[in-house]
């Protein structure tokens, strides 16, 4: 786990990708790389189960993430929801609601994975004013769209 691995030029166009970030400055988005570290998780590792605390966003660096539902019933399969590639991400509701995982994560293959822990995003909203306020506008218009969607 050491932050030296992640480089600008790899994180800053998936950042961009994410609704959450999209609006953001390059400014704002080299600050919230300085809080990312790059893991590495061997094939089938779960990263999180169904209903646990949301505490990060995961952004796929290399390999292959599952997002399933638990089955129901002991003996049956898992319901698959989606894989997630190279430069695809989830988690990202995690950083600013308290709802618990609504799906379980496990890696596919061996994979390379970018971290934002809530709590140091946190930490960088707390410290950065012009964050907290683009990202508090963004959540307004995603939850209305949502609300729309439903």
């Amino acid at each position: 786990m050491n932050n030296k691995n992640v480089d600008v030029s790899v994180v800053l166009p998936l950042l961009k990708q994410i609704p959450l970030f999209s609006d953001l400055n390059e400014e704002l988005h080299k600050e919230i790389i300085k809080k990312i570290v790059l893991m590495y998780y061997p094939e089938k590792y779960i990263l999180f189960k169904e209903g646990d605390d949301g505490d990060a966003l995961y952004i796929v660096k290399k390999g292959t993430v599952t997002i399933y539902h638990e089955p129901e019933e002991e003996g049956e399969t898992p319901e698959k929801v989606a894989d997630i590639y190279q430069g695809g991400f989830f988690g990202e509701m995690a950083l600013v609601s308290e709802e618990p995982r609504n799906a379980s994560a496990k890696t596919a293959t061996d994979c390379e994975i970018f971290i934002l822990s809530k709590d140091n995003f946190k930490k960088l909203l707390s410290t950065n004013t012009t964050l907290a306020e683009q990202i508090s506008a963004t959540m307004i218009v995603r939850t209305n769209e949502n609300l729309k969607n439903q």
